[in-house]
């Protein structure tokens, strides 16, 4: 098991084209650990802002019916992706991995792949 710190070392390092990852409490908003990102770049407005699209996401899925759990929830730019991952393990409920990738340098399957992994070993 690895903790929050060396997972997000771990999204930076292994998945190609990754520039900055985070894990969210999509109940209130707050990163409880981010790395990356730049100047221009503000992960923590990121973060927050994407528990939106989780909480809208969803509240649409209930007023479906649908009982299916979210996996992945992928957002394209023009030059970015951003991929979002609920997390199911023990400890995870409310909790997300956010990840931003470089469009130019990114394999979204592998990332999926690796993002799946890292979660997997995510002790929270």
């Amino acid at each position: 098991m690895a903790n929050l710190e060396t997972s997000l070392k771990e999204c930076l390092s292994s998945i190609d084209g990754a520039t900055a990852a985070a894990l969210v409490d999509y109940t209130s908003g707050m990163a409880l650990g981010t790395l990356g990102g730049t100047k221009d770049f503000n992960l923590e407005v990121a973060a927050a802002g994407n528990t939106d699209v989780v909480r809208a996401k969803l509240r649409t899925m209930e007023h479906l019916g649908l009982t299916e759990e979210i996996e992945d929830i992928l957002i394209t730019l023009s030059t970015q992706y951003h991929m979002i991952r609920l997390l199911k393990g023990r400890g995870g409920n409310g909790l997300f991995l956010y990840l931003v990738l470089d469009a130019g340098r990114a394999n979204l399957a592998m990332a999926r792949h690796q993002l799946r992994r890292i979660e997997g070993e995510l002790e929270v």
